[in-house]
């Protein structure tokens, strides 16, 4: 009976590609399929003789990347709504949705780790206690019950479900996380230089519409400062902070190399 092993710390072609985008520092999204599938080959050749079973799976996916290294090659098919197909689209697919699966196994194990030393105390109440039920006597509850009574009770459960509902919050959407990048908040403090020279940072943060866009604000002022394109004076505590641009904004190029970053 054979004994399942991993291959080297690979544990499947999946994982071995992933490994090779993350090594070579590749975009997920487009994936330079010629330079991996010669570094998948390579790897291929280089393993040695292991259950049938486990090379099938590598030997699967290496036809895989020659088949869409060869499409690649050829002019790319268009689909019923006129958008050109991405060869790469399926293999990238299955890979995000195998990292996703194994990052979410590490936070499995860590909370697995972390239970090892979680202990509960069992129930200390006697089973004479448990097993008691109070007499109840139907026909006490009942008497007097009419329809209008079992009306009214059924009319106030549901003004209650009522009360629960906020008006104004139960209307809303899906509100989502608003993305920040600070370089393009540097990019747009860039554009806003060119036209002032000289400002404050209350000024500046008058066109903010969230938390967020301040603390990114805040943060490219910052960067800025290092870099030597802005100069920034305060004469007392709390007082507005005054902005002054000393190098031309035209003459930012860092920008564009921190943006790239």
């Amino acid at each position: 009976m054979a004994i399942s092993v991993k291959i080297n710390v690979f544990e499947g072609p999946l994982d071995l590609l992933l490994h090779l985008i993350e090594k070579n520092k590749i975009d997920i999204y487009d994936i330079p399929i010629v330079e991996i599938t010669d570094q998948y080959m390579e790897y291929i050749h280089s393993m040695e003789k292991e259950d049938l079973g486990v090379m099938s799976e590598f030997l699967v996916m290496a036809a895989t990347l020659l088949d869409i290294k060869c499409k690649m090659l050829l002019p790319k098919e268009v689909n019923e709504e006129g958008e050109e197909e991405d060869p790469r689209e399926e293999l990238v697919q299955k890979l995000l949705e195998y990292k996703m699966y194994k990052y979410m196994s590490y936070e499995l194990k860590d909370r697995m780790d972390g239970a090892v030393g979680v202990f509960y105390k069992g129930a200390t109440v006697p089973d004479e206690v448990m097993k008691y039920r109070e007499p109840v006597d139907p026909r006490e509850l009942l008497a007097g019950l009419t329809l209008e009574k079992l009306h009214s009770i059924y009319q106030s459960i549901l003004k209650k479900q009522e009360d629960k509902i906020d008006p104004i919050r139960s209307r809303f959407g899906t509100i989502e996380k608003e993305e920040v990048s600070l370089s393009e908040k540097m990019l747009e403090m860039k554009e806003y230089a060119g036209n002032h020279r000289k400002f404050s940072f209350h000024q500046l943060l008058v066109g903010q519409k969230s938390r967020v866009q301040l603390i990114v604000t805040f943060l490219s002022i910052l960067e800025l400062m290092k870099m030597g394109y802005i100069h920034v004076e305060q004469d007392e505590l709390f007082d507005d902070i005054q902005v002054d641009v000393v190098r031309d904004p035209v003459e930012w190029t860092h920008l564009t190399e921190f943006a790239d970053e």
